[in-house]
């Protein structure tokens, strides 16, 4: 039984960090997680929440600081969650980025010898999503923006998010205000009522065109046009206003149904010096500058020739295929999401890249069908979501033999596991760079290769 009581006071040394920047005190060897400390610190917290086998504290005063530590330029961002890491240097920021990926491939994939090189990181390392999704709440009697605070659905109004490009957050209150000045009725998630649930806006990273989309509680849109033609005039790089219809009484942000209120129902940006087609629901890499570092980086591990054949498992929009289509004699991709594969198709088309096949399907079912069809790929491309490969995909992908593997990855807990995986079917892991695409937050991706044991 813990001896730590909630509401009561402590006064600890901040001893680690956990996988998502809270500062770790241990009471009596009870675990504390604390959020806005740092390592080598002295304070006093309060107990907060308490567990049977760990608990969270709240800094009440700070006694000694870590000269790693920085002025948090507002509170609600780390309490929102939206920029966890911002009372770290950026250096430390990239620096505790490595040493997560490094931790997990000693203690999961049980491969401590394996070298994880620094992480890449940003000039700028903030305004640099191009994409927002930000909840609308009554707040004080009024249509309000912001970000819900951590663990809970409360709106904190936040105006400045910090890493989202400016012009995002200048058009998020300017859809915010022309909603107020029409009376739209703010959703209410407690009783389901209301209208406007979410504000989506996704900008160009080089194209600058805009799309607003407007989340609504049901169809009907009294005065929907006239807002849209409202948001065109005062936002004049939005090119495209849609309304996305979610009726169900649940956390998922989007609905299934849409309609076009203004302009287009898509937006083009270039990444690599491609063109892309982006959708509402569209998976495309919120930091653009970034992700171009990424998939450079793993092009540059696969040093593809002009005889490779290549698979884009996961391939989404077609972005990492197209963007080594040109080096290669045939890339075929594959997508479970029907939607990603018909822009896949058409941004391969607007490239005029004709050495690209998309296909919708379990990777693994799709990939065995090729193998059974002659098509033998020689580099396998990999960029699962969160929860990391399939089982069936990792034998699927070793039983058409590839000469090389080449992993991005999301999340370095699950990357480690399937390189345990692969490693036990012979395929060695041999490099590993992160890569921050998530300045402030405590996301990690990271490009890894694997070849085949000799």
């Amino acid at each position: 039984m813990t001896t730590v009581e909630k509401n009561k006071t402590y006064t600890v040394s901040i001893d680690d960090l956990s996988h998502e920047g809270l500062g770790v005190a241990h009471i009596d060897g009870y675990p504390l997680f604390i959020e806005n400390a740092l390592p080598d610190e002295e304070m006093t917290v309060k107990a907060v929440k308490v567990g049977k086998k760990f608990g969270y504290g709240k800094v009440i005063e700070r006694f000694t600081a870590n000269p790693e530590r920085q002025d948090v330029k507002d509170l609600d961002l780390l309490r929102s969650g939206i920029a966890p890491l911002s009372h770290m240097t950026y250096d430390y920021q990239l620096r505790f980025k490595q040493q997560q990926v490094e931790k997990v491939l000693k203690t999961i994939a049980k491969l401590p010898d394996l070298s994880v090189a620094q992480t890449l990181g940003m000039d700028n390392p903030f305004e640099y999503r191009n994409k927002a999704q930000i909840p609308v709440q009554k707040v004080d009697n009024q249509l309000m923006t912001g970000f819900y605070r951590k663990n809970s659905h409360n709106l904190l109004p936040i105006e400045d998010y910090l890493i989202q490009d400016p012009k995002i957050d200048q058009a998020i209150l300017a859809v915010r205000d022309i909603l107020r000045r029409f009376n739209v009725k703010a959703y209410n998630e407690r009783e389901n009522t209301g209208f406007i649930r979410h504000i989506i806006i996704r900008r160009g990273h080089y194209s600058h065109e805009m799309m607003v989309i407007l989340v609504t509680r049901t169809e009907r849109f009294f005065k929907g046009m006239e807002i849209a033609e409202t948001i065109k005039k005062e936002l004049p790089e939005v090119v495209s206003v849609i309304q996305n219809v979610n009726p169900e009484k649940t956390n998922v942000i989007m609905g299934r149904e849409e309609k076009v209120l203004f302009g287009k129902s898509t937006i083009n940006d270039t990444l690599l010096g491609k063109t892309y087609r982006i959708s509402p629901q569209s998976f495309y890499q919120v930091n653009t500058q970034q992700t171009e570092v990424l998939y450079q980086t793993a092009i540059d591990f696969a040093e593809l020739s002009s005889e490779d054949i290549v698979v884009d498992a996961y391939c989404g929009i077609g972005t990492i295929g197209l963007s080594l289509a040109e080096k290669v004699k045939h890339v075929y991709g594959v997508e479970v999401v029907p939607q990603a594969v018909e822009d896949a198709k058409a941004n391969a088309k607007m490239n005029g890249i004709e050495n690209a096949n998309y296909e919708i399907g379990k990777a693994e079912k799709i990939m065995s069908r090729w193998a059974r069809e002659g098509i033998e790929p020689s580099v396998i491309f990999v960029d699962p979501p969160r929860k990391g490969l399939d089982e069936k995909f990792i034998e699927a992908s070793v039983a058409v033999n590839p000469e090389k593997i080449v992993y991005i990855s999301c999340n370095p807990a699950t990357l480690a596991r399937d390189l345990r995986r692969y490693e036990d079917l012979g395929y060695h892991a041999v490099k590993v760079q992160p890569v921050d695409i998530f300045p402030q937050t405590y996301h990690v991706e990271s490009v890894t290769l694997l070849v085949k044991a000799v």
